[in-house]
């Protein structure tokens, strides 16, 4: 398993408006190939929202983040200060913590 967590700010937009186009937008991250599950995050108090995102491989995370939807994600104006940063998992323990 591959891990991607992508964080960033709203800017111009509110809280109700983003989780609106959340709703919107939840299906064509359900279809991604190779998608186990995405994790939407929202920290209202610092203004900090994103993703967690578990891919069954790392060439399936390398091509959503080669695909549209990741640059539109990536590139979306009301996303400020947007980074994304991919991870391996440690099966050992993630194994006993029910990961």
């Amino acid at each position: 398993m591959h891990i991607l967590i992508i964080n960033f700010n709203l800017e111009g937009i509110t809280r109700a408006e983003y989780e609106s186009v959340c709703d919107e937008v939840a299906p064509a991250f359900a279809a991604i190939p190779g998608l186990v599950c995405k994790h939407w995050l929202a920290d209202e108090a610092t203004n900090t929202y994103g993703g967690v995102y578990l891919f069954e491989s790392e060439q399936a995370l390398q091509d959503y983040q080669a695909s549209e939807l990741f640059a539109q994600v990536a590139g979306n104006p009301a996303f400020a200060n947007c980074t994304a940063r991919a991870f391996g998992r440690l099966e050992g323990p993630s194994a006993v913590t029910r990961g």
